[in-house]
Order: C-alpha cells, then sequence, then structure tokens
C-alpha cells in the first residue's frame, strides 16, 4: 500500500459540520440542495449499474456511507429502492439531507453515525454499501488515517451481508490502490470498475479523474 496521503480539513468533522450548516441555510433560503461530490454523473452511474443488476427493489437494502446531503440515496429512491439508509458522522449533513427527502417525498432513513466508532455500529445487515468521497476524508484525517482506514474496512465487513457489494468513487486513490486495499488478506472480492470520464467536480475544484469499484464481500 502506498504512503499516508497528506492530511487535510477534509478530514475533519468540524470542516463538514461547518460547510452543511452554510449548506443549510441555503436550501432553507434558496431550496439550494447543495454540492454534488464528484458531480451528479457520477451517482448516476453508479445508480444505473445498480438498475441493470435487476435488484429486487422492494427487498434490497442499502446503505449510503457518508451520505452529505443524501443525494445518492435520493438517486436510489427515484429508481424506485425502497429500503435506502444514509449515514453520516456530520449531524448537520443528516439534517440537510432530511430536509432535502421530505422535499421530495422520499421514505428515507437517515442516521447520524461514526462508522470508526465501534460502540455506535448500527449492525444491520446490507446488500449494498456506497462510497463516493467517504474513505478518501478519512484517509485524509490529521489524526492516524492508517487505523482509521481499517476500522472502516472492519464496518464494511461487518455491515453488509453475505455477498454483499461495495462500490467506492475515490480521486485520491489508484485503481490499483484501493484493489490492494480493500483485497488484502482475501477480505473483498475485485468485481468491475465503472467506467467514469475524465474530469470530476470535488470541493469547488474540476480537475482529476476519479476511480469508481465494485467490491463483492470474500465467502471464505
Amino acid at each position: 500500500m502506498s504512503d499516508e496521503l497528506n492530511s487535510s480539513k477534509l478530514g475533519t468533522l468540524e470542516y463538514w459540520e461547518k460547510a452543511y450548516e452554510q449548506e443549510i441555510e441555503n436550501f432553507n433560503q434558496f431550496g439550494d440542495e447543495g454540492e454534488i461530490w464528484f458531480g451528479a454523473q457520477t451517482a448516476k452511474r453508479v445508480t444505473n449499474w445498480l438498475k441493470n443488476k435487476q435488484l429486487d427493489k422492494e427487498k434490497t437494502r442499502f446503505i449510503d456511507i457518508g451520505c452529505g446531503n443524501g443525494f445518492s440515496c435520493c438517486m436510489l429512491a427515484e429508481a424506485g429502492f425502497r429500503h435506502i439508509v444514509g449515514v453520516d458522522y456530520s449531524e448537520k449533513a443528516v439534517n440537510l439531507a432530511k430536509s432535502i427527502a421530505n422535499n421530495k417525498n422520499f421514505q428515507i432513513e437517515y442516521e447520524v453515525t461514526d462508522v470508526l466508532d465501534k460502540n455506535g455500529i448500527n449492525l444491520e445487515k446490507f446488500h449494498v454499501a456506497i462510497d463516493k468521497g467517504t474513505y478518501d476524508a478519512i484517509s485524509l484525517s490529521p489524526e492516524e488515517p492508517k487505523t482509521k482506514r481499517y476500522l472502516y474496512k472492519e464496518y464494511l465487513k461487518k455491515i453488509l451481508d453475505k455477498n454483499g457489494i461495495f462500490i467506492i468513487t475515490s480521486c485520491n486513490w489508484t485503481c490499483h490502490e484501493l484493489q490492494q486495499f480493500f483485497s488484502e488478506n482475501n477480505e473483498f472480492e475485485f468485481v468491475e470498475e465503472i467506467k467514469s470520464p475524465a474530469a470530476f467536480s470535488f470541493g469547488g475544484s474540476t480537475g482529476s479523474t476519479t476511480s469508481t469499484l465494485v467490491f463483492k464481500i470474500s465467502s471464505d
């Protein structure tokens, strides 16, 4: 595995609480739902990939890890999936996501959850876990990022159902690095890459490419 990433404010709860406080104000005043991390097309590609798998829309259980404003959850709801949970360690993000879902009349469950806190984990099992930037943010933590990355992987193993799948989008790790980390000790099996275009939007900037990979939890 490569060396740890340089730490960033994007790896702190304080940053996200402040960011979502502003987004809540914008939503309340102007109906602006906030920034869509990695752009709407990334979430659409993931949703389309899932739709093409012809999953049972009534029974398939989804969790969006680090849901932010809930855009990915809303995309799944628009696609007709019924059992959707979004979790985020930012209470303000969850409050915004709830407001947006209510405005759209979507039945989505949102929870304030720190997935790195072993004592606060929701042990409900899910068929599909989605991560659009959360592993990246964890990797940017100023404090013990390597330890936190492994705690994150342990969380995935606990909440994914047998043969459950994990879809991750990252701009900080290459496809090879993601495969190396999540497939370590045969914990996850790489399934495929969901191809993306060259440009993306993240944190107000446009530039480097993202990687979206699908893993399946190993049955060993």
